[in-house]
């Protein structure tokens, strides 16, 4: 039985990804300086990815 071509990964090696996990947010943030001290880590701001 043949694997579905979506769920192959070889396609998937350099795609670039939409959505960030939230270290990488935070990394983010920190980085344009949109990071406050003592800010949570819930219900952060919506981010673009780097281009």
């Amino acid at each position: 039985m043949s694997q579905h071509r979506s769920l192959k990964a070889s396609g998937t090696v350099g795609a670039k990804r939409s959505v960030l996990k939230r270290f990488e947010r935070i990394k983010l943030l920190k980085a344009r300086g949109k990071w406050k001290k003592g800010m949570g880590y819930l219900g952060l701001p919506k981010t673009e990815p780097e281009a």
